[in-house]
């Protein structure tokens, strides 16, 4: 049976990072909020004894199981994703990928949430200044000191972590390309780990496939030229 997964149809957003991790490792899944749209989706949400709080979520076996950590911790169990030493350690790792995504989301979200960017384009501005300069090489010299010479952040496999920074990669190149043109080459292994998540079998037809949603200004990734500078 396959998996459902539920996200909003028409963005990537945080459904992306269990949707690259189900096509790397094969696994069947619907992809349901695109297949059927927003109503179905707040239809299913209220389903069940324990509810989501919002998608991405996974049903199956009559349970919905949701966070993007969560999920991915709990693929990771079920599929034998990666060596049972370092499932800890990657936990952390895709923990710390979630604060970054929610410092993303906030670049241009900085006042309130459920405000047009239009309504915070000053704020904004002076969010994206300090993310730049200040969070996004904090992030990336860390994930990049934690990959250090391997080729995957578990050794010999890829595992979850490893997809999700080939989003977070592929993300911020389309956010800030200026910036991450200037800074990409003080990370090299993280560049080198995103071309290996890339050349991956299930992630290459993915991504010629119609399955992939392209980044676009819904979504937690929004290129707004006036946000970005080397």
């Amino acid at each position: 049976m396959p998996y459902d997964l539920w996200y909003w149809p028409g963005l990537p957003g945080r459904g992306e990072f269990v949707r690259l991790t189900l096509e790397a490792a094969g696994l069947p899944y619907r992809d349901r909020g695109v297949e059927e749209g927003t109503e179905a989706l707040l239809a299913d949400m209220r389903k069940g004894a324990h509810l989501p709080f919002a998608p991405p979520y996974l049903r199956t076996e009559g349970q919905a199981i949701a966070q993007v950590a969560n999920i991915l911790h709990w693929l990771t169990e079920r599929h034998d994703l990666a060596p049972v030493g370092d499932r800890v350690w990657l936990d952390q790792l895709q923990l710390t990928i979630s604060d970054m995504v929610a410092e993303v989301h906030n670049v241009h979200h900085p006042v309130a949430m459920m405000a047009y960017y239009h309504e915070q384009k000053p704020e904004a501005a002076r969010a994206a200044e300090q993310f730049r300069a200040e969070r996004l090489p904090k992030f990336l010299g860390y994930f990049e000191d934690a990959l250090g010479n391997r080729d995957w952040m578990a050794g010999g496999r890829w595992s979850p972590v490893d997809t999700s920074l080939f989003q977070v990669i592929a993300g911020l190149r389309y956010m800030f390309p200026r910036r991450m043109a200037a800074v990409e080459d003080e990370y090299p292994a993280l560049v080198g780990l995103h071309d290996r998540v890339k050349a991956l079998p299930g992630i290459a037809a993915y991504l010629d496939s119609e399955r992939r949603q392209a980044f676009n200004e819904d979504g937690i990734f929004r290129h707004y030229p006036e946000l970005d500078a080397e």
